[in-house]
């Protein structure tokens, strides 16, 4: 994904998910995964097998942790539904009021 496509998805309000499938076995699957926020933007590689918790690894600043609390729970439900490996999972979720 490159920076002028990021730039589309960057919501106005809130937090968008993004993940996008990277490699793929039968039982795991690594993908690029991002938060992006209206001012920001958090790159992750997100590691994924049905019978293990997901391991995100921050590729630059980490995102604050209830973003990456919600990016763990997305990775988590991606990977319960698994086989097939989507190749792209996006969410947005507004910020709370």
């Amino acid at each position: 994904m490159n920076d002028a496509e990021l730039a589309r998805l960057r919501p106005t309000d809130g937090a968008r998910y993004l993940l996008e499938l990277d490699t793929a076995s039968e039982d795991a699957a690594r993908y690029r995964a991002w938060i992006l926020t209206p001012t920001a933007s958090f790159p992750y590689t997100a590691d994924l097998a049905a019978a293990a918790e997901p391991t995100l690894t921050a590729l630059d600043a980490p995102a604050p942790d209830d973003l990456l609390a919600r990016l763990t729970m997305f990775a988590r439900l991606l990977a319960r539904s698994a086989p097939p490996w989507p190749s792209r999972h996006l969410r947005w979720r507004g910020t709370r009021t």
